[in-house]
């Protein structure tokens, strides 16, 4: 299953409503890097509201996602982090420090505006 790339200005949203296996999580790195190239996106916020749990390979998915976007030029905001999910990510050592994260994702547009100094 693919997870949907919305387009907004300079902009890409994702809103992540399906729960995330290793395939579908390789399939969406893919998904994005290919639509950062195509559309030129300066920003990405990614929503994980609705993910409630997440392992190892996903968590290292997620963070090689932000560093790749950042490495093609658009600034990557997470948001809707659950306590669950961010409590995962420091038991594996995933801190994500660079990251800029909202509680929601009206918040992580704003966020990202000021990221990119628009």
């Amino acid at each position: 299953m693919r997870i949907p790339i919305l387009k907004l200005h300079n902009y890409l949203l994702i809103s992540i409503q399906i729960d995330l296996d290793d395939q579908t999580a390789i399939q969406f790195q893919e998904d994005l890097l290919n639509k950062i190239h195509e559309s030129g996106a300066t920003g990405v916020v990614i929503d994980l509201t609705s993910v409630d749990i997440i392992d190892s390979f996903i968590a290292k998915v997620l963070g090689d996602v932000v560093s790749m976007s950042d490495l093609m030029g658009a600034k990557v905001v997470l948001t809707g982090i659950q306590p669950a999910v961010a409590m995962t990510l420091i038991d594996l050592g995933i801190h994500l420090q660079d990251v800029p994260t909202a509680l929601d994702l009206e918040q992580g547009l704003l966020k990202l505006r000021q990221e990119l100094e628009e």
